[in-house]
């Protein structure tokens, strides 16, 4: 559980560097150390809903006779807001204060730790994180792309996509990445497997089923691939309807392994992906909405992104918006574009940051 007021600390000088003075954001507080810790005991009290704050202040803590002690903080105090809206921003601040410094292959270096978990409930909201402006569209073309088996990118060039631009080849191809995988994994016998159908299928006819699982790890095909899977494996459970609770109808989640994660620039859109396709298989199957749960292995801040996650730290998450499914599609590979609809979505301005390649 996460408690109801954190505060989140400056990262560590050697992270970031020394703090800069900006008189518009920093203020300076003269307070004894009791009642700074009055302060404290009294906002936790306050039965608020919203963040209050979330810029970087100079507490100044005067003890008594003893030298003044300049500490600084991020004051991002929570009342009674749950344990979803702020997952993404404890785990940045997770691997600022904990993560180590690992080289990598693209030779950018970065603070890593191995190991993570978040889990999203689906039905409190989409989780597109608010603290930077995520592109959406990007997100959606993507994964319609996916689900088509397509490797490559000339369908996202025509919808102004272009993530995937700086690992295709002068032809846009990508060898055999996720599409590929997800929908026509090739056998030893050379037929295909198309894990996506068998998905849809088991999770109608055999929804107790513990192998409802697609693999992207294909260790004969990763020499051809122009970038090996990051989110490599995902399992979906469905859960019989809760009677008692009046539910009618099971409730679909999803867990995702992913073996490595850019979590700046990547992790926001693996969230708002895996969690809109887990809606959308929901909407085909016939089923509510569960969770989405996120697990890591190598987690790393790039080192050339530690002023974007610096600023970001300091701005206040927002309640996750909500998105619509406007269609009729009996398909998972029905679905188009403008079947979405997101609501009430009020992000921070987006950040810019480099790509590691």
């Amino acid at each position: 559980m996460v408690p109801i007021s954190t505060l989140v600390p400056l990262p560590p000088p050697h992270f970031f560097g020394p703090p800069q003075e900006d008189k518009k954001t920093v203020t300076t507080i003269r307070i004894s150390a009791i009642n700074f810790m009055f302060f404290i005991l009294l906002v936790t009290q306050i039965p608020c809903k919203k963040l209050l704050c979330a810029r970087k202040y100079e507490f100044l803590i005067q003890y008594s006779d003893l030298k003044a002690k300049n500490v600084y903080f991020y004051p991002i105090i929570l009342f009674n807001f749950g344990t979803m809206y702020n997952q993404y921003e404890t785990f940045l601040k997770h691997v600022v204060e904990e993560g180590v410094y690992k080289s990598d292959r693209t030779g950018t270096g970065t603070k890593s730790v191995f190991g993570y978990q978040m889990r999203f409930n689906l039905k409190e909201g989409f989780p597109l994180i608010s603290t930077k402006k995520v592109h959406l569209k990007s997100i959606i073309h993507e994964l319609l792309w996916f689900l088509q088996g397509d490797t490559n990118i000339k369908y996202l060039k025509e919808n102004n996509v272009s993530i995937w631009d700086e690992w295709a080849d002068k032809n846009g191809d990508l060898g055999p990445v996720y599409g590929k995988q997800w929908r026509s994994w090739e056998t030893r016998d050379g037929k295909t497997i198309d894990q996506i159908t068998d998905v849809v299928n088991t999770i109608k006819n055999n929804p107790d089923s513990r192998r409802i699982i697609v693999s992207a790890w294909n260790p004969a095909d990763i020499p051809s691939m122009a970038l090996a899977p990051c989110h490599c494996l995902f399992q979906f459970y469905v859960a019989p309807p809760d009677q008692s609770k009046g539910e009618t109808k099971g409730k679909l989640s999803c867990q995702l392994y992913q073996r490595s994660a850019d979590i700046f620039l990547g992790v926001p859109f693996n969230i708002a992906s895996y969690a809109l396709l887990t809606m959308m298989l929901a909407k085909v199957c016939d089923l509510d909405y569960g969770d989405f749960i996120h697990t890591f292995g190598d987690a790393h801040i790039y080192s050339n992104h530690n002023e974007q996650v610096e600023l970001l730290l300091t701005r206040a998450p927002k309640p996750y918006p909500t998105m619509n499914i406007n269609s009729d599609a009996n398909s998972i590979f029905d679905f188009k574009y403008e079947d979405f609809e997101l609501v009430n979505y009020d992000p921070w301005p987006a950040i810019k940051a480099p790509v590691a390649v």
